[in-house]
């Protein structure tokens, strides 16, 4: 679901400018940690209730509002967008599901028409255009980079409770799912200040990244060396300045992900390498989950010094994997689509495609409308 909605908003809306949809569409993940730490301090209160443990309910209840919130997407996820007096031909199985309204209607669909119009370009493809989506460089550079991300935000997210109890034994249950819903917070509140700005200035989206993986491992080292036993509030304050650097991190991957492959692959690029980074990115989660922490049992009696260690040691992969992104991209060339890396343009059933939007990017995103860009 989560690559199928990074692929789903580039039917709306430009590549380049996804960061902060999908930033808000990623907060949903932060929210449900943050509450879930709230409301596990309530559900284990509910152990024995009707013969069920606690953990039960959260699963049972937690369950209910997924499969409802599921079935009425039906209704309200609007299809992709049709031509402007197009009317969408329902058959098979099609008939019998119910038909959401559409998303844009009268003016702004004549608007949307003329500003993305790759939209409307059913793509062909075959094996081929996959196979040449898995070859392409650029998906095993974003692939690092997500697996180093997403492997700290899981490890964290799973072993917070456990960090927390290395770092101060006293902690009760109710005490641990607390503290942990802040790390969380602070995941929420990053993501709404950072991507607006890393969709303002798209052409910079490596140094938006490698600033809040800087400030992981800066809050990894924190929670590993710093406070004391009598004093253990600095390691807490370090799982927070995590919590504040994984934010951003994961929908600039992903934004990142549909702006470079769009022009190049189009519409089957930027599915197919949205599924990949997501789906092989996640080992790092296999990684962190069974591997270090709770999987590495000798490394409790050293409070988990070493597993901290190695999330540092994959961070700075995915910052390296950034870097050598950022270089090649400016100055390596990928054949006659090259030019449209800045999401200028795009490139369907072999067809460049420029759309009106696409026309605007260099006057109105980026830096080319600073002072020092306008006086030349």
């Amino acid at each position: 679901m989560w690559p199928g909605m990074a692929y789903y908003l580039t039917m709306f809306y430009p590549p380049s400018r996804t960061g902060r949809r999908i930033g808000l569409y990623f907060t949903a993940a932060q929210v449900s940690a943050a509450v879930v730490g709230l409301v596990s301090a309530g559900f284990q209160k509910m152990d024995g209730l009707r013969g069920l443990v606690g953990f039960q309910w959260m699963f049972l209840l937690y369950g209910l509002v997924a499969i409802c919130v599921g079935i009425s997407l039906l209704w309200w996820l609007p299809d992709r967008p049709l031509p402007p007096g197009e009317t969408r031909v329902r058959t098979g199985l099609d008939k019998w599901l119910p038909q959401s309204r559409p998303a844009l209607t009268g003016e702004d669909a004549l608007i949307h028409y003329e500003d993305l119009t790759r939209v409307y370009r059913r793509p062909q493809w075959n094996i081929m255009d996959l196979l040449r989506v898995i070859i392409d460089w650029r998906l095993w550079l974003l692939f690092v980079m997500y697996f180093g991300v997403v492997g700290v935000g899981i490890g964290i997210q799973n072993y917070a409770t456990v960090i927390l109890a290395a770092i101060n034994p006293k902690f009760t249950g109710i005490e641990l799912s607390l503290l942990s819903a802040p790390i969380w917070i602070m995941d929420l509140i990053a993501i709404l200040l950072v991507t607006p700005f890393s969709d303002r200035f798209h052409h910079y989206r490596g140094p938006f990244f490698c600033v809040p993986v800087c400030i992981q491992i800066a809050g990894l080292l924190m929670t590993t060396y710093s406070g004391s036993e009598e004093n253990p509030w600095p390691r807490y304050g370090g799982l927070l300045l995590v919590g504040f650097g994984l934010g951003p991190t994961v929908p600039i991957v992903m934004t990142w992900t549909n702006e470079t492959f769009q022009p190049r692959h189009g519409e089957v690029g930027v599915a197919a390498a949205s599924a990949l980074v997501s789906g092989l990115g996640n080992l790092g989660s296999i990684v962190t989950t069974y591997a270090l922490f709770a999987g590495w049992k000798s490394d409790a009696k050293r409070g988990y010094r070493n597993s901290t260690l190695v999330l540092v040691g994959i961070l700075c992969l995915s910052i390296l994997s950034a870097i050598v992104m950022t270089l090649l991209l400016k100055f390596v060339g990928s054949g006659p689509e090259a030019e449209a890396v800045s999401s200028r343009s795009s490139v369907v059933n072999g067809e460049v495609i420029v759309d009106n939007a696409a026309k605007r990017e260099l006057q109105q995103r980026g830096f080319e409308r600073l002072w020092w860009r306008s006086r030349r």
